[in-house]
């Protein structure tokens, strides 16, 4: 099926203007297709011919000014595109009346039945190109257009749009008619949602949840109402335009492919943030920073719009940047960026490492396939990076005056980076009567790749020391550097000397006296750049890091060890070491989460040989142990919770676990809720303690959609042949009505693959990649991604997997988002076998 190109958006784009759709949809029709009628209002500029996209299941009929489209002939339907030919100068009226398929993998109308109670439940996804699963439409973002939606619904069900909805009866309702918007913004929820509704600056606000999530929503609306209503003042404080729009909804969605989407007035999330077991501070934080992403993107994307897939940073950087900053201004989580060093930032650090890695705001994407791909911590992530470093070298005055010139120039419009410098220049010119060369800048942050590398050099004389800061790459960077001292009344303490502004590159630094104990360049984190520490400062750092005041400086130091393992620089068992001795102090969650996330995916499970690994897993069995009894007097709920996951993951043995599965409870608490009994099942199932009838007695226990995937992942994991065999063919085999939800083969993917279990899956390999390659052409690019990153053999690390996942790629056909999956997952391989052969 054909892919929109960027030549085709700008060939129609100076053809035609769209004035309005007219889209109703009827979902009363059955479980599997939709009724779609839409009728476009076009004026085309000249003579000429274009299309308009569409994807039915069965296309009924097509009139272009009230005449019919000879659907067999010349104006049939072409895979997705439907010609409009001999177009003339002037207004045009296009109705189509299609029927279209429901989803299943979190694409178009996506369509869901809860198990718990049966009740069903329809969001769309639109973004990049899904819109013509649901409506016809020339798809492609700067064909603004305003949207007028009627949907005819079962009794019982809610309909939420972008706009404000009123029930009309018998079932039908009607949105009120949008401002100008792009395609893929527009959105439809439907249900029997339940619903918390209240008013903040005179506009109606709602959060919505399936029925059988009721209680748990809430039990946290307060909270989620309370993050939701800081920002929203945060945000009128920072910019001039208000809020463009005539309602805000937050919807959490079942079986949601992404974090959430920014439809205007109508967010929808993915519904685990509405949490049915206990998370910790730091998850509730990031909950938090994902409202304050999306209700940015009211700004950044949804009134000002990319003009093409190449500005993608325009949206993501930005919201990513905002998110962490205005939750740590309007909020009580003031250390977000803590969060984001150790999470965040490292998903970009690993992206700008690899042969897919791309400019933040590449020079021109050729098609929206192409587009999709950039999604990723280097749009995220980096591009968020990049703006707290422009931040720090333009000062927020200047950065917040060219925001607005941005958005007074460009409501209800798009743009594009050449606009956004612009009106950078433009404010740093208004605000501060000089200005910066934010031109140079763009090009030298924005145009180029890869990651650069910060080195601390000292050089020691009688009475004085000097430092320099050697830089491999050749980006300017604005940073910190803090110098710690060891504390007198504690010598496992540091204590911070001073903090320097230091531009790189630039001319050393001389300081009389002693050289402090510990040099930290990039304190704060306020660049993008790998650090490397001085001799004497590594290794200060590995034997006392725990000892650093500050819990952003202790991120950076624990990237900069992170960044050392991956690049060979640092043996996995010395950072283990590290762990080991020093975890157990951290104050910070996040700090404590990330890196045993890494230590324990990373370290132990894949840059450990099979040799190494059980040493590996009983020294943060050991650490985790350490950290319960600290919390014994429950003084830590969260970091305590952490530590019983944790210590699940790591079992090496089911004794303990199941000990604590039978008994309901781990010794001291917390109590087992839903999360932990499927994790416990989920490890156990792994180590072959448990059998299929306590896997299927435990969903009985728990029958909601929850339940169904820790199932499907407890069944997937056990080492039996023929549970692998089961487990294989629903991945990858089924028959069409029998294929698996987006959620639903994730769950079962992740517990095919166990480091435990190589042998056992030794021959799954090489069917791997033919089958994923299959998989990916007959079901598209939500599951291609899945199959690439979750049934993925990431625990194969061996050169033939290297070769057949070349093979793959050199001599396969796979699809653009499943080569891009695969490219990354060898990338990775190749860095683990470097690793474990100590290169």
């Amino acid at each position: 099926m054909p892919v929109l190109t960027r030549d085709e958006a700008q060939t129609r784009a100076r053809l035609i203007d769209v004035e309005r759709y007219t889209v109703d949809l009827d979902l009363t029709t059955g479980a599997d297709t939709f009724d779609s009628r839409t009728a476009i209002r076009f004026t085309a500029h000249t003579p000429g011919d274009t299309f308009v996209e569409l994807k039915p299941a069965t296309l009924r009929s097509a009139t272009l000014d009230g005449q019919p489209l000879d659907l067999t002939g010349p104006a049939a339907l072409d895979d997705n595109r439907l010609p409009l030919t001999g177009l003339t100068a002037g207004p045009h009226e296009l109705r189509v009346d299609a029927v279209m398929h429901y989803s299943h993998t979190g694409e178009g109308m996506h369509r869901f039945t809860d198990p718990t109670d049966g009740e069903t439940y329809v969001y769309t996804q639109l973004f990049m190109d899904d819109v013509q699963r649901v409506f016809a439409a020339f798809d492609q973002p700067d064909l603004k257009a305003r949207f007028d939606l009627t949907v005819t619904a079962p009794d019982g069900w809610t309909v939420l749009a972008n706009s404000v909805t009123e029930h009309l009866g018998e079932g039908r309702w009607q949105a009120a008619t949008t401002p100008l918007l792009s395609t893929y913004l527009v959105a439809v929820a439907a249900g029997p949602w339940h619903s918390v509704r209240t008013e903040h600056r005179g506009l109606p606000f709602g959060l919505h949840c399936r029925r059988s999530l009721a209680p748990h929503l809430d039990a946290d609306a307060d909270e989620i109402l309370d993050a939701t209503r800081a920002c929203f003042d945060r945000y009128h404080e920072k910019f001039t335009e208000p809020y463009p729009f005539d309602s805000y909804d937050q919807a959490f969605v079942p079986e949601f492919n992404a974090g959430a989407m920014e439809n205007p007035g109508l967010v929808t999330f993915r519904d685990e943030f509405v949490y049915r077991s206990a998370v910790t501070d730091t998850e509730r934080q990031t909950r938090a920073m994902v409202i304050a992403h999306e209700m940015a993107h009211m700004w950044f994307g949804d009134l000002v719009t990319l003009q093409w897939w190449d500005d993608i940073w325009l949206n993501e950087s930005f919201a990513e940047y905002m998110g962490y900053q205005t939750l740590t201004e309007a909020t009580a989580y003031t250390d977000t960026w803590v969060d984001f060093g150790i999470a965040r930032k490292a998903w970009g650090y690993d992206a700008d490492q690899r042969p897919s890695t791309h400019p933040v705001a590449p020079e021109a994407v050729p098609d929206t396939a192409s587009a999709l791909l950039n999604f990723d911590g280097i749009s995220y992530a980096k591009g968020a990076s990049a703006l707290r470093q422009l931040v720090a070298w333009l000062g927020e005055k200047d950065f917040l005056t060219g925001i607005n010139t941005h958005f007074q120039r460009h409501k209800f419009a798009n743009a594009t980076l050449a606009d956004f410098i612009d009106n950078l220049a433009a404010g740093s010119l208004a605000a501060s009567g000089t200005g910066r060369d934010v031109h140079a800048w763009a090009d030298t942050w924005l145009r180029t790749t890869g990651v650069d590398t910060l080195t601390a050099r000292v050089t020691q004389a009688d009475d004085s020391w000097t430092l320099a800061v050697d830089q491999q790459g050749s980006r300017p960077h604005r940073i910190a550097v803090a110098l710690y001292d060891r504390d007198p009344a504690d010598r496992r303490a540091f204590v911070l000397r001073e903090r320097i502004d230091l531009d790189v590159p630039g001319e050393p630094l001389v300081f009389h006296g002693p050289r402090p104990a510990l040099i930290v360049p990039n304190d704060q984190d306020l660049t993008y750049a790998k650090i490397r520490l001085d001799p004497a400062s590594e290794e200060a750092a590995l034997r006392g890091i725990s000892g650093v005041p500050d819990p952003l400086t202790r991120a950076v130091l624990w990237n900069t060890l992170r960044d050392m393992v991956r690049d060979g620089e640092l043996e996995p068992a010395a950072y283990l070491e590290t762990v080991g001795a020093h975890l157990a102090e951290e104050s910070d969650l996040a700090l404590v989460q990330g890196v045993l996330d890494f230590a324990h995916t990373q370290v132990a499970d894949r840059y450990s040989t099979p040799a190494e690994r059980p040493a590996a897993l009983t020294l943060l069995t050991t650490l985790c142990e350490d950290l319960l009894r600290r919390t014994e007097d429950g003084s830590n709920a969260g970091l305590r919770l952490t530590a019983v996951r944790h210590l699940i993951d790591a079992a090496q043995y089911a004794d303990v676990i199941r000990g604590w599965y039978d008994s309901g409870s781990v010794p001291g608490g917390p109590e087992l809720d839903p999360e932990l009994r499927w994790r416990i099942l989920g490890r156990m199932s792994v180590l072959g303690a448990v059998d299929d009838a306590v896997i299927d007695a435990e969903l009985a226990h728990d029958p909601s959609a929850t339940g169904q995937e820790g199932a499907a992942r407890c069944h997937a994991a056990r080492p039996d042949p023929q549970a692998k065999a089961a487990a294989w063919d629903a991945l990858f085999t089924a028959d069409p009505d029998q294929e698996l939800s987006n959620y639903l083969f994730t769950a079962t993917a992740q517990g095919f693959w166990q480091p435990e279990q190589s042998d056992l899956l030794r021959g799954y390999v090489a069917r791997y990649f033919t089958e994923a390659t299959t998989l990916a052409t007959r079901r598209g690019p939500a599951l291609a991604a899945a199959a690439g990153r979750y049934a993925f053999p990431v625990y194969a690390i061996d050169p033939d997997t290297l070769r057949l996942g070349e093979q793959c790629l050199t001599e396969g056909t796979p699809t653009p988002a499943l080569h891009r999956k695969l490219a990354d997952q060898l990338d990775d391989l190749a860095r683990a076998l470097k690793v474990r052969s100590g290169q």
